[in-house]
Protein backbone atom coordinates (compact mmCIF):
# COMPACT_ATOMS: atom_id res chain seq x y z
CA UNK A 1 0.00 0.00 0.00
CA UNK A 2 1.63 3.44 -0.63
CA UNK A 3 0.38 5.90 1.78
CA UNK A 4 -0.27 9.52 1.06
CA UNK A 5 0.03 11.32 4.64
CA UNK A 6 -3.20 10.41 5.60
CA UNK A 7 -4.65 8.46 2.62
CA UNK A 8 -3.34 5.04 2.32
CA UNK A 9 -3.71 3.86 -1.66
CA UNK A 10 -3.95 0.33 -2.52
CA UNK A 11 -2.30 -0.33 -5.77
CA UNK A 12 -5.22 -2.83 -7.26
CA UNK A 13 -9.06 -2.32 -6.44
CA UNK A 14 -10.91 -4.93 -6.73
CA UNK A 15 -14.14 -2.87 -7.94
CA UNK A 16 -14.89 0.20 -9.63
CA UNK A 17 -16.84 1.27 -6.16
CA UNK A 18 -13.88 0.77 -3.63
CA UNK A 19 -11.49 3.05 -6.65
CA UNK A 20 -13.87 5.73 -6.69
CA UNK A 21 -14.25 5.54 -2.40
CA UNK A 22 -10.22 6.06 -2.28
CA UNK A 23 -10.48 9.02 -5.11
CA UNK A 24 -12.75 10.89 -3.06
CA UNK A 25 -10.59 10.13 -0.01
CA UNK A 26 -7.55 12.10 -2.19
CA UNK A 27 -9.33 14.75 -3.43
CA UNK A 28 -11.03 15.57 -0.46
CA UNK A 29 -7.63 15.21 1.67
CA UNK A 30 -6.31 17.76 -1.13
CA UNK A 31 -8.82 20.75 -0.89
CA UNK A 32 -8.88 20.15 3.23
CA UNK A 33 -5.11 20.78 3.19
CA UNK A 34 -4.09 17.72 4.22
CA UNK A 35 -2.16 16.82 1.20
CA UNK A 36 0.25 18.59 -0.86
CA UNK A 37 -0.85 18.87 -4.69
CA UNK A 38 2.68 17.02 -5.44
CA UNK A 39 1.08 14.25 -3.47
CA UNK A 40 -2.76 14.42 -5.41
CA UNK A 41 -1.17 13.94 -8.36
CA UNK A 42 1.11 11.63 -7.56
CA UNK A 43 -1.56 9.78 -6.01
CA UNK A 44 -4.37 10.17 -8.81
CA UNK A 45 -1.44 9.03 -11.52
CA UNK A 46 -0.59 5.98 -9.64
CA UNK A 47 -4.66 5.02 -9.38
CA UNK A 48 -4.77 5.34 -12.65
CA UNK A 49 -1.85 3.34 -14.18
CA UNK A 50 -2.76 0.50 -12.27
CA UNK A 51 -6.46 0.53 -12.72
CA UNK A 52 -7.42 2.21 -15.94
CA UNK A 53 -9.92 -0.33 -17.00
CA UNK A 54 -11.78 0.59 -13.90
CA UNK A 55 -11.80 4.22 -14.23
CA UNK A 56 -12.10 5.03 -17.84
CA UNK A 57 -14.06 3.54 -20.39
CA UNK A 58 -14.36 4.58 -24.28
CA UNK A 59 -12.60 8.12 -23.33
CA UNK A 60 -14.61 8.56 -20.64
CA UNK A 61 -15.07 8.11 -16.68
CA UNK A 62 -17.05 4.95 -15.73
CA UNK A 63 -20.57 5.28 -14.71
CA UNK A 64 -19.88 4.40 -11.28
CA UNK A 65 -16.95 6.15 -11.00
CA UNK A 66 -19.11 9.49 -12.26
CA UNK A 67 -21.65 9.07 -9.35
CA UNK A 68 -20.01 7.85 -6.68
CA UNK A 69 -17.03 10.76 -7.23
CA UNK A 70 -19.54 13.67 -8.62
CA UNK A 71 -18.51 16.09 -11.16
CA UNK A 72 -16.30 18.31 -9.21
CA UNK A 73 -13.71 15.72 -7.84
CA UNK A 74 -13.83 14.36 -11.32
CA UNK A 75 -12.95 17.81 -13.02
CA UNK A 76 -9.83 17.22 -11.32
CA UNK A 77 -9.26 14.12 -12.08
CA UNK A 78 -9.83 14.80 -15.56
CA UNK A 79 -7.19 17.97 -15.26
CA UNK A 80 -4.38 15.58 -14.06
CA UNK A 81 -5.13 12.99 -16.15
CA UNK A 82 -5.76 15.02 -19.29
CA UNK A 83 -9.46 13.53 -20.22
CA UNK A 84 -12.11 15.62 -21.18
Amino acid sequence: MQEVNSVELKMFYRTQRDLAVDLNKLVDSYWQEEIKENELIDGIKNLYEHNQEKLIKENEFTKVVQQQCGKRRLAVVGKILKIK
